[in-house]
């Protein structure tokens, strides 16, 4: 059976709810939604209050988005007071997922299963490698790849082996772009069948929005994973503009440091980092390694502009 989600899209704007008008809206920006919500590919872009009318902001108008977007807030669109619309115009979506984790220790591990013809398959390990596995957890709205699996090792799936020599270039924002060989053209058993755990490399705490908050990353020691902060020394607005735009949160409005959103536990992982602005996310800057846990009166935060930060889906969400 396919998970589907669908309903009218509303958006956290200014600390309110609101809807989206239909002028514009299209196929390209339905895909962006679906993929933020963490639910597969865009079946269609419903207009004419399809799901009923929302109340009262109508927030955006004329989203143009290309379709590769990670977020609805990356896109180009009109804001309030750029345009006249009303409720009769207010923008929906029906996603399908068409890829999912199975068996794993949580939504964003596990085994990678896809759906063809209505059935779900595997994925055989031959050719698996991390642009493979970093296309799902992008399809999958959920980060980079912590670790790739291969030879069942979140169990055996059932059904068809669905695809085998499996080449993405890590380009591609979902599996289906990838160059396949075809469905059931190979000689695969279960026993093969690939997995992918994924995770978020960088949080915000204690702020008083999702795009604020105390910075802290993902890492690794002595083969331990474990989530730490960021010392201030030497922390400024371009590396906060680093932070918010790899949370897809606009851009940076403050660089906040003497652990302005409260101190963190555990390690402090890194120090004196100095991003030149234009990385995609915190760990292309340069940093020193502290690893210490002593100093976390100097954690770092950033503010983001937060121009949208949430995006819903008003009837019934994928699972």
């Amino acid at each position: 059976m396919v998970i589907t989600l669908s309903g009218r899209l509303e958006v956290f704007y200014n600390n309110q709810w609101g809807t989206v008008c239909d002028n514009g809206w299209n196929l390209s920006d339905a895909k962006v939604v679906c993929r933020e919500m963490g639910c597969g590919d865009a079946f269609e872009a419903k207009s004419g209050a399809f799901f009923g009318q929302g109340g009262a902001n109508i927030f955006l108008s004329e989203i143009n988005c290309v379709g590769t977007e990670s977020t609805l807030s990356s896109c180009s669109s009109k804001k309030p007071g750029q345009f006249n619309c009303d409720h009769s115009k207010d923008a929906g979506v029906i996603c399908r997922s068409l890829v999912r984790l199975v068996n794993g220790s949580h939504f964003c591990s596990g085994r990678v299963e896809v759906l063809n013809d209505d059935q779900w398959g595997t994925v055989c390990d031959s050719g698996w490698d991390y642009s493979d596995a970093a296309v799902i957890c992008k399809e999958m709205g959920c980060g980079n790849v912590f670790d790739l699996r291969i030879s069942g090792f979140f169990g055996q799936g059932s059904g068809p082996v669905w695809l085998s020599d499996v080449q993405c270039s890590n380009t591609e924002s979902t599996l289906r772009q990838c160059n396949l060989q075809g469905w059931a053209k190979n000689s695969c058993g279960h026993e093969k069948d690939v997995a992918v755990a994924c995770q978020r490399r960088i949080m915000l705490e204690n702020g008083f929005s999702a795009c604020s908050g105390r910075v802290e990353i993902f890492y690794n020691r002595s083969g331990y994973n474990e989530w730490g902060t960021v010392c201030d020394n030497n922390w400024d607005l371009t590396d906060a503009a680093v932070v918010c735009r790899e949370m897809g949160c606009g851009n940076a409005i403050a660089a906040k440091s003497a652990a302005f959103f409260g101190a963190g536990g555990g390690i402090i992982w890194l120090d004196n980092v100095n991003c030149i602005g234009n990385e995609l996310t915190l760990a292309a800057c340069q940093s020193n390694r502290l690893e210490s846990n002593n100093v976390h009166y100097k954690d770092v935060g950033v503010i983001c502009q937060c121009k949208l930060v949430y995006i819903r889906i008003l009837k019934e969400y994928c699972k």
